[in-house]
C-alpha cells in the first residue's frame, strides 16, 4: 500500500535565498586562501574546485526538489486529478521542467568554465574565470524565482491536505450546501469540522476516521455541489467531483427534506441525476436529513414520488436527524455493509475474469490414432507385486517394512556393541568378492599378483652386474668412478688449495690483532708532532745539520724567554745541546755532502727570519685539553660548576645541549583546540 506523505517535502527557497545558500556553502566548504607565488597547477585546482563545488551544490539542491515533489504520472489518479484542480497541472509541470532545464544549464556552465580554467596562466585570470562561472550560475538560478515561489506555495498547500488513503475503506458525503454533511461528520467521527448556517462553509476535503467490525474506515466530507454543467464548476466543487470519481467507496447522498438549506427537493433530485455517472460501480445510499423538522410521512405525494424515484437508483433510503442522532447507526451499518459486499464481489468477478482470460489460451492436446496396434500401459513388476498384496478391505498396498541400520543395531546389542558391515554396500561384479581380504582391483588381479617374493635376491644380482660392467670400462676406484666426475681434485690442486686457505687464515688473524685499524683515524693536522720525525724528514730533503741545530736553539730560546726566566732557558738548552753534539758526531757521509751543498746556496737571511717569526709554536708546548686557556685549578673548578648549572637548565627544558633547537610538537593541543567559530566547523 502506497502512503502519500506530502508533509515531508523540503521547503523550497526563493531565488535570493537559493543564491545565499549556494554561495555561503561554497565559501564555507572550500579553501579560501591562495597566493600568486603558488604553482600555477595549484592555483588552477583551487579555483576549479570552487566552480565544481558551486555547480554540484546547485545540482544537488534542484535534484532534491525534483525528486521530492510528486510526479503526476506516478501517483494515484485521485491525487493527480486533485492536484490538477488545485494547482493547474500544466503550470505545475512547467515549473518543474524549468528547474530541470536550469539544472542542465548550470551543469553545462560548470563544465565549460572548468575546461577554461585548465588553461589559466595566472591567479588573476583564474579568479576572473571563477567569478564569471559563479555569476552565470547564479544568474540562471535567480531567473527561476517565479517557479521557486510557485513550488513553495504548492508545497505548503500539499502539506495542509488531509491524508487520504485511496485504497482504504471509504465513505463519501455528497449533497447541496447546508444539508447536514459536516454535522453528520462530527457525529460519526472525532473530526471537528466547522458548521455554520451559511453555505460553502466547507471549502476543501475533510477526513475523519471511525471503526466498524474492528476495521478502520475513513469518512470524507466534501464541499457542497451546485446543479450546473461541469465546465462551470469552481475549484471547491471540483474537489468533490474528484473524490467521487476516483475513490472506491460508498456514496452517501444527503437530501434535506425540510428544504431549510435553501434548495427544494426537486433541485436536490435533479442534482442527483446530474452527478449519477460518477456513481458507476459504487454502492449509493440515499440519506434523508433533518427528519426531526419534517418527517418522510408528512411529505406530499409528489415529493415522495421524486424521492422514491431516486431511492430506486440507490441501494437503500434511510432518514436521520443530526440533532437527536436518530438513524445514525443505521446509516453507518448499512453503508459499511454495502461497501464490504461490493469489495468482495469485485474480487470474485476479477477472479472469474482472470480465469476466463487464461482458459481461452489453454489448449488440451488429443493424440490421433496412427495404426491398429494396441499400446497398453507399461506397469513395472514391482507395482504389480504390490498390487497383488493389497488389502481387500482397505484397498491400500501393504508395503513391506524396510530394515534399516537402526533396526540391525537394536538387534545386535545397541550402540557400542554393534559394528555395521560396510562391505555389503560394495558395488562389485560378483557379490562373493565383497568379503575377500584383498579385493580384486584391476583386470582380475589384486595386489598379491604384483608382489615378487624374490625381489631382494634379484636386486643383489643386478647390483653385482653393474659393478662388473664398471670395472671393465675402467676408472673404478673403491666402487666409485671418478673419471667422469667434474668435481674431481687431484693432489696438486689440493695442495694449492691448502696454501690459499693458510694465507687466508693468516690475513684473518692479522686483522683480528690490528682491530684499531677499523677505528676512526685522526687527521694529519690533529696528530701530535714528533721532533725526531721532523728532523729525519728534513735530513732526507737535504737540509744540513748546522741549520737544524741553529733553528732548534733559537726555538728553545724563544720558548724559555716567555715569562719563565733565564735560568729555565739555560737549563733546558744544556742537555739538548749535548744530545745534538752527539748526533752531529754520528752523521753519515751523505749528510755531510748535503750540508756542504746547502752552504753553497745563497739564502735570503731576512726572508728566512721573517718566515721563522710567522711560524706557529710547537703544539707540544701548548696546553691541549678541556681546560686549555684556563689560568689555574680554581678557575677550572668554577668552570665545571658553571657548565653543570647550564646543563641543568637545558635538561629542564628537554634539550640535550645548547645547540638543541628541536621542537617535537609544532601544534600543542591546548593552543589549537577549543570552541569552533563561524566557518570552522571541523575539529582541529
Amino acid at each position: 500500500m502506497v502512503v502519500y506523505n506530502f508533509k515531508k517535502i523540503t521547503p523550497v527557497p526563493n531565488g535570493k535565498e537559493f543564491m545565499d545558500i549556494v554561495l555561503s556553502k561554497t565559501q564555507r566548504k572550500t579553501p579560501t586562501e591562495i597566493h600568486p607565488q603558488y604553482a600555477i597547477n595549484r592555483i588552477r585546482r583551487f579555483y576549479m574546485r570552487k566552480v565544481k563545488f558551486c555547480q554540484q551544490a546547485i545540482h544537488d539542491r534542484i535534484t532534491l526538489i525534483l525528486d521530492e515533489f510528486p510526479r503526476l504520472g506516478d501517483i494515484h489518479p485521485f491525487y493527480e486529478d486533485l492536484m490538477n484542480v488545485l494547482y493547474d497541472k500544466d503550470h505545475y509541470k512547467l515549473a518543474l521542467g524549468q528547474l530541470s532545464t536550469c539544472r542542465n544549464v548550470v551543469d553545462a556552465i560548470g563544465r565549460d568554465y572548468v575546461r577554461l580554467l585548465k588553461y589559466g596562466d595566472s591567479l588573476y585570470r583564474c579568479k576572473q574565470l571563477k567569478r564569471a562561472a559563479l555569476g552565470r550560475m547564479i544568474t540562471v538560478l535567480t531567473k527561476q524565482n517565479s517557479s521557486l515561489v510557485y513550488l513553495e506555495q504548492v508545497r505548503q498547500h500539499l502539506a495542509r491536505l488531509p491524508s487520504i488513503d485511496p485504497s482504504s475503506r471509504t465513505l463519501i458525503l455528497v449533497g447541496y450546501p447546508n444539508v447536514g454533511k459536516s454535522s453528520f461528520m462530527n457525529n460519526m467521527t472525532r473530526a471537528q469540522v466547522d458548521v455554520q448556517p451559511y453555505p460553502f462553509t466547507t471549502k476543501s476535503l475533510f477526513v475523519g476516521h471511525m471503526e466498524y467490525r474492528y476495521l478502520k474506515w475513513q469518512l470524507i466530507d466534501t464541499p457542497g455541489i451546485l446543479d450546473h454543467p461541469l465546465e462551470q464548476r469552481n475549484t471547491i466543487e471540483m474537489q468533490s467531483i474528484t473524490a467521487m470519481a476516483h475513490l472506491r467507496s460508498t456514496i452517501l447522498y444527503l437530501c434535506d427534506v425540510s428544504e431549510t438549506c435553501g434548495y427544494n427537493i426537486k433541485q436536490q433530485c435533479d442534482l442527483f441525476k446530474n452527478i449519477k455517472p460518477l456513481f458507476a460501480g459504487k454502492p449509493v445510499l440515499l440519506v434523508l436529513t433533518k427528519i426531526d423538522l419534517v418527517r418522510y410521512e408528512d411529505l406530499s405525494d409528489e415529493h415522495k414520488k421524486m424521492l422514491q424515484e431516486i431511492a430506486d437508483m440507490c441501494s437503500d433510503m434511510i432518514g436521520i436527524s443530526n440533532l437527536n442522532q436518530s438513524g445514525l447507526n443505521d446509516v453507518k451499518t448499512r453503508a459499511c455493509d454495502l461497501l464490504l459486499q461490493n469489495r468482495v464481489e469485485a474480487k470474485i468477478n476479477h477472479g472469474k475474469k482472470s480465469v476466463e482470460s487464461i482458459l481461452n489460451r489453454v489448449h488440451l492436446a488429443q493424440p490421433k490414432k496412427r495404426d491398429d496396434k494396441i499400446r497398453e500401459p507399461q506397469i513395472p513388476d514391482s507395482v504389480l507385486r504390490k498390487r497383488a498384496g493389497m488389502d481387500d478391505e482397505s484397498g491400500d498396498m501393504e508395503d513391506e517394512p524396510r530394515i534399516t541400520e537402526k533396526h540391525l543395531e537394536n538387534l545386535g546389542g545397541g550402540a557400542g556393541v554393534y559394528t555395521p558391515d560396510y562391505k555389503k554396500h560394495y558395488l562389485l561384479k560378483n557379490d562373493e568378492w565383497k568379503n575377500d581380504i584383498i579385493p580384486e582391483i584391476m583386470d582380475g588381479k589384486n595386489i598379491a599378483d604384483f608382489v615378487d617374493p624374490e625381489i631382494d635376491k634379484r636386486l643383489e644380482e643386478l647390483e653385482r652386474e653393474e659393478d662388473e660392467r664398471l670395472r671393465e670400462e675402467g676408472g673404478f676406484e673403491g666402487g666409485v668412478n671418478y673419471a667422469d666426475d667434474e668435481f674431481y681434485v687431484d693432489s696438486e690442486e689440493e695442495e694449492d688449495f691448502q696454501k690459499i686457505m693458510d694465507k687466508k687464515s693468516v690475513i684473518i688473524q692479522t686483522n683480528r690483532i690490528n682491530k684499531n685499524t677499523n677505528h676512526p683515524k685522526l687527521t694529519r693536522k690533529d696528530k701530535p708532532i714528533d721532533l725526531n720525525s721532523i728532523v729525519s724528514e728534513l735530513k732526507d730533503r737535504g737540509v744540513p745539520q748546522e741549520a737544524l741545530d741553529k733553528a732548534r736553539s733559537s726555538s728553545v730560546a724563544r720558548t724559555s724567554s716567555v715569562g719563565r726566566g733565564h735560568k729555565l732557558a739555560t737549563s733546558s738548552v744544556g742537555p739538548r745541546a749535548r744530545s745534538e753534539s752527539k748526533m752531529a758526531k754520528n752523521r753519515s757521509a751523505s749528510e755531510k755532502r748535503a750540508a756542504a751543498e746547502y752552504e753553497s746556496v745563497d739564502i735570503d737571511k731576512t726572508a728566512l727570519s721573517k718566515k721563522r717569526s710567522l711560524t706557529p709554536h710547537n703544539p707540544l708546548t701548548e696546553k691541549i685539553g678541556r681546560f686549555a686557556g684556563i689560568k689555574d685549578a680554581k678557575k677550572q673548578v668554577s668552570a665545571v660548576k658553571l657548565g653543570l648549572k647550564k646543563i641543568k637548565t637545558l635538561q629542564a627544558s628537554g634539550k640535550r645541549t645548547e645547540a638543541d633547537h628541536v621542537i617535537f610538537n609544532m601544534k600543542p593541543k591546548h593552543l589549537f583546540s577549543g570552541k569552533t567559530t563561524i566557518g570552522k566547523k571541523d575539529y582541529r
